[in-house]
This record gives C-alpha cells, structure tokens and sequence, in this order.
C-alpha cells in the first residue's frame, strides 16, 4: 500500500548553475512524480515517452515544444502529453516543474 505524501515544493527547489536537478518524490506501479529544477539557460532535447506525461510550470519562465508547437513556460501554466509525443524544452531563466508519469511502463 502507498503512503500518503505532503511535500513542500518551494522549499525542495535546487537550482544548478548549470543544468537539471530533479527529485522523485514518488513513484508507483502506474505513476512517477519528479520535481525537475533547470538552471537558466539550460534545455532538454527532443524525446519521446512511452507514458503519458504532465507538466505544471511551479517558477521561472522557458519554452516548451510539444509536436513541434512553441508553449511559452510561467508559472501555472499546464501542458499534458499522449505518450510518444516529441517534445523539447528549455529554461529562459531557472524553471522548476513538476513532471508527472502516468500508466504502466
């Protein structure tokens, strides 16, 4: 049986000089919820997954390319991805987000 789980995100932000930090705060059979923090500057190339996925922007601002469409990143801004869709992003200044995975690898 999973826990219950109460984080405080703000708090758990590390930003790199340089590059992505990221923090599973939980994972299961069918779901992984990771705290991803990108150093101003930093991107993450073109991937695809095998999950369907979600993104809520929690600070900073970046682009995020989904199928080949500019979404501008700022907080409270929600992006949801079917699964083997291409996608890209990059932070314009630090970003934090929470990547949430969802159904069975």
């Amino acid at each position: 049986m999973i826990k219950s789980l109460v984080e405080n995100l703000e708090q758990m932000m590390e930003f790199p000089k340089q590059g992505v930090f990221s923090k599973v705060l939980i994972k299961t059979d069918i779901s992984n919820h990771t705290l991803m923090c990108l150093a101003k500057g930093s991107d993450i190339s073109e991937h695809t997954s095998t999950r369907e996925a979600a993104v809520t922007v929690l600070k900073g601002k970046g682009t995020f390319i989904l199928n080949g469409k500019k979404i501008k990143m700022k907080p409270g801004v929600f992006i949801f991805m079917p699964k083997n869709a291409p996608h890209s992003l990059s932070a314009s200044e630090n970003l934090a987000i929470l990547l949430s995975l969802s159904g069975k690898q």
